[in-house]
């Protein structure tokens, strides 16, 4: 490790902490940017009031809770994975097939990004946050697949809640087809079920105008 200047200097130590500090608050501002960055799935449906970023990694950091010994995966890994994931749309924001950028690119990118907020907070904060990251890219893990579940699942939660709320019945089909048959976990299967009943019926009832 380099050593730019006597280690018995107060003035020094301060000066640190303060580029620490500094770089933490770089680090803040950057991912404070998700509570207001729309996701674009839902932006370009033009849905009313789309769902943030951080507002959907914070509902599967949530349901996490809900995981349990039987579900036989690491609980808080599953929360720490899926308050994570989407960390690096602050900085290239949330790249979807419309976007024209291929996977592989949008994985660069990504993980460029996440290699930057090492730079930023430090390596213990940094690599734990990194290797999360790349936990879930690389799908390997239960608790990496189960997050994957959470995702799709929130999102075809999302739907539901605006075609109910928004008097859209039915129009987000496309998201519901794009994900039915890919959940894995038992937990996350019993919920997609109910939410299905739930539309189903939704979609069954007559028009008020009817």
């Amino acid at each position: 490790m380099a050593c730019y200047c006597d280690t018995n200097s107060t003035q020094s130590v301060e000066g640190m902490a303060s580029h620490n500090a500094k770089s933490c608050l770089e680090f803040f501002k950057q991912i404070g940017r998700l509570k207001h960055m729309k996701r674009t799935g839902w932006v370009l449906r033009n849905v009313s009031e789309p769902e943030t970023i951080s507002g959907h990694m914070y509902r599967m950091a949530i349901i996490s809770f809900l995981l349990d010994e039987n579900d036989n995966v690491n609980r808080d890994r599953v929360m720490k994975i899926s308050l994570v994931h989407d960390m690096a749309e602050s900085t290239v924001g949330d790249l979807t097939p419309h976007c024209g950028v291929s996977e592989e690119d949008k994985h660069k990118q990504e993980v460029a990004a996440m290699e930057h907020f090492i730079t930023l907070v430090g390596e213990k904060a940094g690599n734990e946050m990194f290797n999360l990251f790349m936990e879930y890219e690389e799908q390997k893990t239960p608790e990496a697949k189960l997050v994957k579940d959470l995702d799709k699942f929130d999102m075809i939660l999302q739907a539901f809640e605006y075609e109910t709320s928004q008097d859209r019945k039915g129009s987000l089909e496309e998201f519901f087809k794009s994900t039915e048959g890919q959940f894995t976990h038992p937990k996350v299967q019993q919920w997609v079920e109910e939410l299905y009943k739930q539309r189903s019926k939704t979609l069954n009832e007559p028009d008020e105008c009817s």
